[in-house]
């Protein structure tokens, strides 16, 4: 045993000196980075207009729960929140505008599964909602079940999840259904409250935002209760820059943690100075510099947390029980607090 000891002692010595190497070299800037501070600007994919989400004012003003990720990353990168170009995608043009570099970040309510996560050269960063998908139907034709849409027409958009989502449970569930495929979403459920199909289904939270907002009238339609598959959406890169990897997953990362800790819009300031909290004080930037690593200062998170807010903001302001969509927090809270959302340590 004399003989091994030594060994051992070195092993450890040599592990300490390499994390005490990786602590205290900054990361590379990467393409990317550099990119988008030469440009002044990141450029962030988003949806032509799903309410709570990605959706433009009539003044032309942009918000919703994508657009304050990307709202944060400019802000933690670029030091103004309002430095981002949003630039509208349809489902077919989404991940060709990502890998041609027309964006920086594909913030456009995607699901992460497994074929794009393998075969389409991008990196899924952080979840920022847990969805499934659902169905809206008219009063009227008096169907309370998913299962009770035998024959029915179904209208969805093509290029996404939601249209092999359908096919695979209807079919498992041995009820013929015919669907209606349209290219782009506002011609799919326009066609649906035109009367052309008996049910319209995409993810949950974008129903509610239709039934609310684009319904004729909201009372006459029903989202039925079944939810047919899992939808995890979140944010996507280029794979091969690891550096701006790193800098779009940990920015949404730090405003789940910022919830966690209790650090708010409203006392982000007063703790910058007051607080003692470790936790806080990493995120603040008043004690580890965590920024080096990502290429960035010591005030990236301080920044994206004080200009959108922590993640619960987030969502109460876009999608939550006060928003348009009326949402209940469901599985998108804290798992501390019962849901599904939890960041790794910002340590």
């Amino acid at each position: 045993m004399k003989s091994i000891r030594p060994t051992l002692v070195s092993a450890a010595a040599a592990a300490l000196s390499i994390l005490a190497l990786a602590a205290s070299v900054p990361a590379f800037a990467g393409k990317t980075l550099d990119a988008v501070k030469a440009r002044g600007t990141v450029k962030c994919g988003v949806t032509n207009g799903v309410a709570g989400f990605s959706a433009p004012d009539t003044q032309g003003n942009w918000s919703g729960l994508d657009v304050d990720s990307c709202r944060a990353i400019a802000a933690a990168v670029l030091g103004d929140p309002k430095k981002v170009d949003f630039v509208p995608l349809n489902s077919q043009q989404r991940f060709s505008a990502l890998q041609a570099g027309e964006v920086d970040i594909l913030a456009r309510n995607t699901t992460w599964n497994l074929t794009r996560d393998a075969s389409l050269g991008f990196n899924f960063t952080t979840i920022n909602y847990y969805d499934g998908q659902g169905f809206l139907v008219p009063k009227k034709i008096k169907v309370t079940s998913a299962k009770q849409l035998k024959g029915a027409t179904i209208c969805t958009q093509s290029g996404t999840t939601n249209e092999k989502n359908v096919s695979d449970w209807f079919k498992a569930q041995n009820i013929p259904i015919k669907t209606v495929v349209f290219e782009s979403f506002e011609a799919s459920f326009k066609a649906f409250f035109a009367g052309r199909c008996q049910a319209f289904t995409t993810d949950a939270s974008a129903l509610a935002g239709l039934r609310n907002k684009e319904a004729p009238n909201a009372d006459d339609y029903l989202i039925l209760p079944e939810l047919i598959s899992k939808e995890p959406l979140a944010p996507l890169v280029r794979r091969g820059d690891d550096e701006w990897f790193a800098i779009a997953k940990w920015v949404p990362n730090a405003l789940i943690e910022a919830e966690e800790v209790g650090i708010t819009q409203a006392n982000i300031d007063t703790l910058k100075t007051d607080s003692k909290d470790p936790a806080q004080q990493r995120l603040l930037g008043t004690s580890d510099d965590l920024g080096k690593l990502l290429g960035l200062d010591k005030d990236w998170s301080y920044r994206a947390i004080k200009a959108v807010g922590n993640y619960g903001e987030i969502f109460e302001r876009n999608v939550g029980p006060k928003s348009v969509l009326k949402l209940p927090r469901g599985v998108n809270n804290l798992w501390s607090k019962g849901g599904l959302m939890y960041a790794p340590p910002v340590r």
